[in-house]
């Protein structure tokens, strides 16, 4: 299965050239020009990934990043940011971000980014099924609940 990536930014040209440039690598990759419209579309598809602007007008990417985690808390998020935001950044990070980078980026330095946040939710899945199976071994009436 291709790695599910959001791309968060109010830059068109941007999202519309990085959209191209991750789905030549087979990304699903879904593109949205708003923090507001990405939380729409986060709620509507599971995604693995998102790739969010630190500084877009309307809902920034800090608050954007509060919602997606409480929404979705095991999709993985990388910050992009200009050198001005990296505060704003790193603030993103202690609020669950994986990581950030600086934009324009390297592509194979997202890419990297991305396999590496992918792996990271796939651990995180699997340890939850773990205990879910273990809870339901030790205590089979609890599927009935």
């Amino acid at each position: 299965m291709n790695i599910r990536v959001l791309i968060v930014d109010d830059e068109e040209e941007f999202v519309e050239a990085l959209s191209e440039r991750l789905t030549m690598r087979d990304y699903d990759v879904t593109a949205s020009l708003s923090g507001e419209e990405a939380i729409q579309k986060l709620i509507e598809y599971n995604f693995d990934v998102v790739i969010l602007d630190v500084s877009m007008p309307g809902m920034s990417g800090i608050d954007a990043l509060r919602e997606i985690k409480r929404i979705k808390p095991l999709t993985e998020v990388i910050m992009l940011t200009g050198q001005a935001a990296v505060k704003t950044a790193i603030d993103g990070m202690k609020l669950g971000a994986l990581d950030y980078l600086f934009k324009p980026c390297e592509t194979e330095d997202l890419i990297a980014k991305i396999n590496m946040a992918q792996k990271r939710k796939a651990e995180q899945e699997e340890r939850i099924r773990d205990a879910k199976v273990k809870d339901i071994i030790s205590s089979p009436m609890s599927v009935l609940k």
